[in-house]
């Protein structure tokens, strides 16, 4: 069963799935097998790479040609016994290092609490029971029940499906949901176009339906891109790159005269040689912009933390100044880059036309009847039978968390509900 999770199965019919899989979509797995599935594929988790040590991640910080020469400097005047001058540059250079390495470990903090909220539960059959288990639990052959609002936890072969639709824009970029059904497709169908398929991350916006599991973790289509983005090509942003540029010209400028001023002083001046090696670093470190890094890191950190506060979370401090050299972005993606959020603005009956305050998802705001008055709903029975009908033929669900309104299911549905609330 080792290349199970490599089938095309959009193109098997249901039964056929079911067979290759060796499950039963009356009975589901029974736990022995699924425990057994489990320690075959893993867990249902994207596989991540090696973390670095805090050690490592705070001694990165020192890669600078600036900060080389510090220290080079540093140790000279160790040598010559001017403790407080090693002091002194020692703490600017531990300095630089540890704001940027407090600030990238904030940065993943933030990303782990994220990580932490998208590892739902999942609705299975096991041993002919419905049951809730964790979503990394899921192994292929388990049969899952989608609901609105749910988080599908794995890439899952459709067995039925009723008026099911599925947000997919996570995978595929387009805002629109995608209505779902359950016949075999062609074998060269496209991955936008398996509509008899649902993909781990994507959400139910409306609609229920059954589902097979046919991959799972770092097999799923979302762990395939994981897998693309953890092989691509580091490179280094246009700030380091400037940096370092400058940094290695200053570098050598300071090298240079440093030796010019020590041969000038030894060959031309006669200056004894322990007090000539001093004036030269000092005129060395003097020459360097120590504060140049710290001055960075600082600055990087302060711009790190004003896209937190806008919910934008940055992980590397040189990202922020990336993403300020952009000049043009071209999108066409309405709903993916925008909130995705719908509301009702007006509601025109036989008798009248209705006026709506408020935005969003939360339920406050007034209507106004004719743009006159407030209207009330008790005394307009046809306006009253529209606001039940919206919340009834609805399966999309309105939480409060924390003062905040969220919706699960398809968006139009919500802006519904909100009108009657």
């Amino acid at each position: 069963m080792a290349k199970k999770q490599d089938k095309l199965w959009h193109a098997m019919d249901s039964q056929r799935t079911l067979e290759a899989l060796e499950t039963s979509r009356e009975q589901g797995l029974s736990g022995s097998e699924a425990t057994a599935r489990l320690n075959r594929y893993g867990r249902n988790e994207l596989p991540e790479g090696k973390k670095s040590p805090a050690a490592l991640k705070f001694v990165k910080h020192f890669n600078d040609v600036l900060i080389y020469i510090l220290l080079v400097a540093a140790v000279i005047m160790a040598l010559l016994g001017h403790w407080t001058d090693t002091i002194v540059i020692i703490i600017v250079v531990i300095v630089n290092a540890a704001i940027g390495f407090v600030q990238e470990h904030r940065a993943e903090q933030a990303l782990e609490g994220i990580k932490n909220m998208l590892s739902p539960e999942a609705q299975v059959l096991r041993d002919s029971s419905p049951a809730a288990i964790e979503a990394a639990e899921l192994v292929p052959g388990d049969i899952v029940l989608l609901n609105p609002g749910d988080r599908i936890p794995a890439d899952l072969r459709l067995l039925s499906s009723s008026n099911l639709k599925v947000e997919e824009s996570a995978l595929t970029g387009e805002s629109t949901s995608v209505e779902k059904q359950t016949e075999a497709l062609e074998e060269d169908c496209p991955l936008g176009d398996r509509t008899n398929m649902v993909f781990s991350g994507t959400t139910v916006a409306s609609g229920t339906g059954i589902g097979v599991a046919v991959a799972t973790g770092g097999k799923t289509e979302l762990g395939k891109i994981n897998q693309s983005i953890a092989s691509v090509e580091e490179i280094r942003t246009p700030l380091l790159q400037q940096t370092a540029r400058f940094g290695k010209m200053v570098s050598v400028v300071i090298v240079a005269v440093a030796a010019l001023m020590f041969g000038f002083g030894y060959g031309l001046r006669d200056y004894e040689t322990g007090e000539l090696l001093l004036s030269v670093i000092g005129l060395a470190v003097a020459a360097i912009p120590e504060g140049l890094p710290a001055i960075l890191s600082i600055i990087l950190a302060i711009g790190v933390q004003n896209m937190a506060r806008r919910k934008a979370i940055v992980r590397n401090l040189p990202s922020v100044e990336t993403l300020g050299a952009v000049s043009v972005i071209c999108s066409d993606k309405t709903g993916t880059l925008t909130k995705n959020e719908m509301t009702v603005t007006s509601v025109v009956t036989s008798m009248h036309e209705y006026g709506i305050t408020g935005t969003g998802y939360a339920p406050e705001g007034e209507i106004i009847r004719d743009e006159d008055k407030e209207a009330d709903p008790e005394q307009d029975r046809t306006l009253k039978h529209l606001l039940i009908c919206g919340v009834t033929c609805n399966d999309s669900v309105l939480t409060e968390e924390q003062g905040e309104w969220k919706l699960q299911g398809d968006p139009t549905e919500g802006c519904l509900l909100t009108l009657a609330g």
